[in-house]
Parts: C-alpha cells; structure tokens; sequence
C-alpha cells in the first residue's frame, strides 16, 4: 500500500493511505489462492497424496493377491406354475412361467427346498395380481424379475438368492 502526504485545512501534513484496487487485490490475493486450491485437488484426486502420506517399506507391503477361483453358481429349477391373471375381460388370461433360481452356494438348495411350498404360494399370489399389460415389453420383465427376487428372499432367509431366470414364459 503506498501513501500519499497531503495538507489538511489547518496547515498540517498528513498521510492518507490508498487502498488496492480490485484488480491488484484479485492478482495478487485472490489468483494464487486459486491455484493453490487448484494443485491441491489436483494432487489429491490423482493419489499423490496417498503415497506422499503414507510410505511403507517394502517390508510393509500388501502380499500379491492369491488367485481365487470364480464362485460356481448354483442353480434350482422350479416347478411350471400356471395361474390366470387379473383381467376386465370376461376371457381369462393364463400366465405359464418356468423359473430358475441361481443360488450364491450350492448349500442354500437344501434351504430353498425345505420352503418351496412358501416358494410356489408366495409366486402365485403375486402372479395372479399382474395384469398382461404389466407383463409387456423388458421393462416389465425386469420389474418382475426384481419383485419375484424380493420376495423369494424373503421366503428363503438366511439363505441368498442370487438371481431369477427365465427359462419360459408364455401369456395366454
């Protein structure tokens, strides 16, 4: 800040002081504020920072990962289930499903067969809700794919099921 030596009305000299202006404040303050942040965030998101902070001796390092063997599905074949569907037609709709459930380990097969009936009456009840135009097109497909999962889930605890296949699907 420089200062300026002026005369006040009683014949004294006195120093006012300038203030910077917006231009050298933004230059000088402001733009290496900026790029300090800039090569802070380029630092941290590029990892730098993970190496600079935390060394480790050769000693210290993490093991080669062991080579795992892929996990081997496991797959159930379910009965056919036949149901109608809901219609506002006085013709009926029938749904034929042929499902496949792939299971996490081949051990949860015991448990999905202890409650299959829960399985079956759990699947129709939903079933016979659906209307055939719910069932159009993938995106239906995959909605019921995803509520037929929920809820086979539910009915098979502790044991996970993966994934609902179809294996058939035909809409009468």
């Amino acid at each position: 800040m420089a200062a300026d030596m002026t005369e006040d009305m009683g014949g004294r000299m006195t120093t006012t002081r300038k203030r910077l202006s917006g231009k050298k404040l933004a230059l000088f303050v402001v733009l290496p504020l900026v790029l300090i942040a800039a090569a802070g965030a380029g630092v941290y998101f590029t990892g730098l920072l993970d190496r600079v902070m935390a060394p480790r001796s050769v000693a210290e390092a993490d093991p080669a990962p062991r080579a795992e063997r892929p996990r081997q599905p496991a797959y159930f074949d379910l009965q056919d289930i036949l149901v109608n569907l809901r219609s506002d037609t006085p013709r009926p709709v029938f749904l034929k499903i042929s499902i496949s459930l792939e299971l996490d380990r081949i051990e949860d097969r015991a448990a999905v067969e202890r409650v299959l009936p829960r399985v079956i009456d759990t699947f129709q009840v939903y079933l016979r809700e659906l209307r055939p135009d719910q069932l159009q097109g993938s995106a239906g497909l995959v909605r019921l794919r995803e509520e037929l999962l929920n809820r086979i889930n539910v009915a098979v605890r502790p044991a996970q099921v993966r994934d609902v296949l179809f294996r058939e699907m035909l809409i009468q």
